[in-house]
């Protein structure tokens, strides 16, 4: 995949990036910003609900944005997602629907299209290559959520097939870092274990008790590293070369796991957390493990740079300071 455009074409280029305020749409706000992209757009809520359609094609005939990012998806953990399936399912593909038909009626020169890792089969091979799309069943707890994100996907491959358009999709491994969400009820694994195990030493908890098992492998990359990778893509992928070469969409993660109990231990270690902990097989442990292949993504040559202690660290911190006070 060739350069298609340097940074300095397209750094005055009118970028949308749905969902900026979120945790993965600040963050790529923010790098892009650091490497001297100037022209962002954007609207507050009471005037652009990305779930009704009029909404959406109003902003986009007023503005017509030449870059789009989609990092707007209503998400949450596996509590979440087993709880509001009819949400899930129904607000991401109005989301993704919306957003990628205005992008192509009002000419859009690029657009990427943000998935998650839960659109691959629940036993697919690991490491996941992106071929694994649609080879098997889907992990049960997120499947709305998951064929929403297939669909965006099948968008963006089906508006390059008929019409040519540059648009294409990024699936990032598990995210975490400033803004996460951290209510229990909602939560991902990595916001959910910092709070549980501040709360624990805040309150002198000799113990803390975690979903599952804990032997399920995760992978998880600090979410400016995502926001590094897309800004690369942005600058250096094309969906022509994507599509061509037999896949829908490319991986973004460390290639890197480790079981939710090594995890724990890392957070608690960094939380300074001194208690046991124990935990409770009658919670769904979800998939058995998910470790993205990123082989093509290195071969493009970028690479993440944050490790996961310091990440956490990271994370951590920004708790303490924005939800813990």
């Amino acid at each position: 995949m060739g350069k298609m455009e340097t940074s300095e074409n397209i750094k005055n280029k009118k970028i949308f990036i749905a969902g900026h305020k979120g945790m993965v749409g600040s963050a790529i706000h923010r790098d892009l910003l650091s490497k001297g992209f100037t022209n962002f757009i954007s609207r507050p809520k009471s005037e652009l609900n990305l779930i009704r359609q009029a909404d959406v094609e109003k902003f986009f005939e007023q503005e017509k944005p030449d870059y789009v990012i989609v990092a707007s998806a209503k998400v949450g953990g596996i509590l979440a997602n087993n709880t509001y399936r009819a949400q899930f399912i129904y607000e991401n593909l109005l989301i993704e629907s919306n957003i990628i038909h205005s992008a192509h009626q009002n000419g859009t020169e690029k657009l990427i299209f943000l998935g998650s890792s839960c659109i691959y089969p629940k036993l697919a091979s690991q490491p996941m290559k992106e071929e694994a799309l649609l080879t098997g069943s889907l992990e049960a707890t997120n499947e709305p959520y998951a064929i929403a994100k297939i669909a965006g996907i099948k968008l963006c491959e089906s508006y390059y097939r008929q019409y040519g358009s540059n648009f294409f999709s990024v699936m990032p491994t598990n995210l975490y870092g400033p803004f996460d969400n951290y209510n229990l009820d909602t939560s991902h694994v990595m916001p959910a274990l910092i709070r549980k195990y501040h709360e624990a030493k805040v309150s002198g908890s000799k113990t803390v008790t975690n979903w599952g098992t804990g032997s399920p492998k995760r992978e998880f990359l600090y979410v400016e590293d995502l926001a590094d990778a897309v800004s690369f893509l942005l600058i250096n992928a094309n969906a022509k070369d994507i599509y061509e070469s037999g896949i829908t969409h490319i991986n973004i993660g460390t290639g890197e796991d480790l079981t939710i109990g090594e995890l724990a231990l890392i957070v608690a270690k960094v939380i300074g957390y001194e208690g046991s902990t124990v935990y409770d097989p009658s919670k769904p442990d979800g998939t058995p493990r998910k470790l993205m292949d990123i082989s093509r993504l290195h071969n493009l040559g970028w690479k993440h740079k944050t490790g996961l202690e310091e990440g956490i660290k990271k994370a951590y911190d920004w708790f303490l300071k924005n939800v813990n006070n």
